[in-house]
């Protein structure tokens, strides 16, 4: 909805997107929502994203992801 920031896809399909980056100089869509993490697997058809749930005591008032990796162990 507020447009995604980076996306890393694994090899099994599984994708994660960063979304919420708030930046001087950058409309904001959103500028009071916190940035999010969202799942989509690409292997559906159709595949939608999914918010994932931040653990507690993160503080997500904060959260501005500015891009995203991932490593497979």
């Amino acid at each position: 909805e507020t447009g995604s920031e980076d996306i890393d896809i694994l090899p099994n399909g599984l994708a994660f997107i960063s979304s919420g980056l708030k930046y001087p100089g950058i409309k904001s869509l959103a500028p009071d929502k916190p940035g999010e993490i969202f799942l989509m697997d690409l292997n559906e058809d159709g595949p939608r994203a999914v918010e994932l749930r931040i653990s507690r005591g993160f503080d997500l008032a904060s959260f501005n992801p500015h891009g995203i990796s991932t490593y497979v162990d």
